[in-house]
């Protein structure tokens, strides 16, 4: 797989704020984190546009298209190039013949234009979609493990401690502790982010557990599902509707994960 046209693009940029303090107003700097517009281009046609970090584009390229189900594995890319415009940023992804005639098919079958979200989906069922079951694994995670995989996330957030403004996804396995992390300021992003990297080298998701910083809706839970993840562990709240997925997916949704304990929402004998 070729990255052709990288530039390295600011992640922040400081800022002119007021701060109102309690003995008054003090003019300073605050570091910003930045947000672009980034466009996921397949056959020259424009599939779905994001507001994103501009950073770990072929990440992001890999991942999205893997969860949107575009590829099967990350092999199926055979180059992405970087177009970047004052308006954003493209990426123009090479598919194999296969997954690239597969993509002209339902271009081609598509109801209406495409947006940011449940991205390129053309029906209610689509947005709805079934997702395949995780496999069955003798993997478990001790409570303490759910705690250290938080903690170690948090560890991993240089963009997060310098602006506080973007979300992080990471994968755990006890094993090793917190092996990669991505962040970016939509949590849809940093997971596809994070999904894309693992794919990149090669490493699967069956022995350890997805963790991020957002609440867990159902693209959250989907996509954590399609990339195999036996358990899902966020700092946040669920949706009714990620928790009956989750539960179809058979897979393990730890949230409200916190110092003082979290909650087990499926799957709860995956927790030690």
């Amino acid at each position: 797989m070729n990255l052709v046209g990288k530039d390295a693009l600011p992640v922040s940029v400081a800022m002119p704020s007021v701060a109102q303090k309690a003995n008054g107003a003090v003019r300073a700097e605050r570091v910003i984190a930045a947000e672009t517009a980034i466009a996921m281009s397949y056959r020259g046609s424009s599939h779905a546009v994001m507001m994103a970090t501009p950073a770990d584009f072929e990440d992001f390229a890999v991942g999205f298209s893997l969860t949107e189900g575009i590829i099967a594995s990350a092999g199926e890319i055979t180059g992405i190039e970087v177009l970047t415009f004052e308006a954003g940023i493209e990426l123009q992804i090479s598919l194999t013949d296969e997954p690239g005639d597969a993509f002209v098919r339902r271009r081609r079958s598509m109801a209406g234009p495409v947006g940011c979200g449940l991205c390129g989906l053309e029906s209610l069922d689509a947005a709805m979609r079934s997702v395949p079951a995780v496999a069955e694994t003798d993997f478990r995670i001790p409570a303490v493990d759910v705690h250290r995989a938080v903690e170690g996330l948090a560890a991993h957030q240089p963009l997060f401690a310098e602006t506080r403004a973007v979300h992080g996804a990471g994968f755990f396995d006890p094993a090793r502790g917190v092996v990669m992390v991505r962040e970016d300021v939509g949590r849809h992003n940093a997971l596809d982010k994070l999904i894309g990297a693992m794919a990149r080298k090669g490493e699967t998701a069956g022995n350890g557990a997805v963790v991020v910083t957002s609440r867990l809706s159902v693209e959250m839970v989907q996509k954590a599902a399609i990339f195999g993840a036996p358990v899902l562990i966020a700092i946040s709240a669920p949706t009714a509707l990620a928790i009956e997925t989750a539960e179809k997916a058979g897979m393990t949704l730890v949230a409200i994960a916190r110092h003082d304990g979290f909650s087990v929402f499926t799957r709860p004998e995956r927790i030690g």
